[in-house]
């Protein structure tokens, strides 16, 4: 993982879950980390966790105010002089039906997991392409890949990352920028627990999805290993992962399979 050693790498959704151990293992190899999350206070008890922690750096950020994003990069840009990679990884889940959820809800979730992604993306973008050099990796979901029960707001936010980042993956070729998008299946987080309920809450509840799902550890070593190696889409996960291969050859056979799932 030489390929992060040293360099500047800015992780939003640092304070828990898959974002905050992608700060530790990139941390671990020697790169210099922004954290980026709404609570400060967990960003720095993380940071003073970390190796060399005088070497990072916290700011605050909420994926569903974008107004300040071109102020936080301009921070990073002031004290390290560049962004190398992008980790965006923020974002909110959902776990209510589509005919009992507010069109606000819906709003919200999407100006979290897609406007937001992007406006931070824009605001990183002007600065790779003076660099001639950069990637952005963007922590999609299995849910992006097709629908689920309880995830109609979600998937949908999910699958329009894959449209935007597919298009900046061939637009930004030219300055040697690269895009990996991830599809994590079922990962031990507590993504369950904050996911937004019907009446706009949150869940509140370990899913026995979350529970049994693989670790967050194994999860972040298979991203970093698809980042540097510059890949474009990465499926992560256990068995379940095996439901976008059969959905693309064996659609009918994968409408059968996957009504018989759990939705949590």
């Amino acid at each position: 993982m030489q390929n992060f050693q040293n360099k500047i790498v800015w992780v939003t959704g640092a304070s828990s879950g898959i974002g905050e151990e992608i700060v530790r293992q990139l941390a671990h190899f020697g790169a210099f980390v922004v954290l980026s999350a709404r609570k400060i206070e967990s960003l720095e008890k993380i940071k003073n966790t970390l190796p060399n922690s005088e070497n990072h750096l916290c700011l605050t950020l909420d994926l569903e105010y974008a107004h300040n994003f071109p102020e936080l990069a301009q921070k990073i840009i002031q004290k390290y002089g560049r962004i190398d990679y992008l980790f965006n990884n923020g974002g909110l889940s959902q776990r209510s039906e589509a005919w009992e959820t507010s069109l606000e809800i819906d709003r919200r979730i999407m100006e979290i997991n897609y406007f937001g992604n992007i406006a931070l993306t824009k605001a990183v973008l002007t600065y790779m392409q003076q660099e001639k050099s950069g990637h952005i990796v963007v922590i999609s979901s299995i849910a992006g890949k097709f629908g689920f029960f309880l995830r109609s707001a979600y998937s949908a936010s999910k699958h329009a990352l894959h449209g935007f980042y597919e298009s900046v993956l061939l637009e930004e070729e030219k300055n040697n920028i690269h895009v990996t998008i991830a599809c994590p299946g079922k990962i031990n987080t507590n993504i369950s627990m904050n996911a937004l309920n019907s009446a706009g809450k949150t869940h509140g509840i370990m899913d026995h999805n979350q529970a049994t799902g693989m670790s967050v550890e194994i999860c972040v070593a298979q991203l970093l290993n698809a980042v540097s190696r510059k890949k474009k889409e990465i499926l992560i996960g256990n068995k379940e992962i095996k439901a976008v291969l059969i959905k693309r050859f064996f659609p009918a056979l994968f409408w059968k399979i996957i009504r018989k799932q759990s939705a949590t």
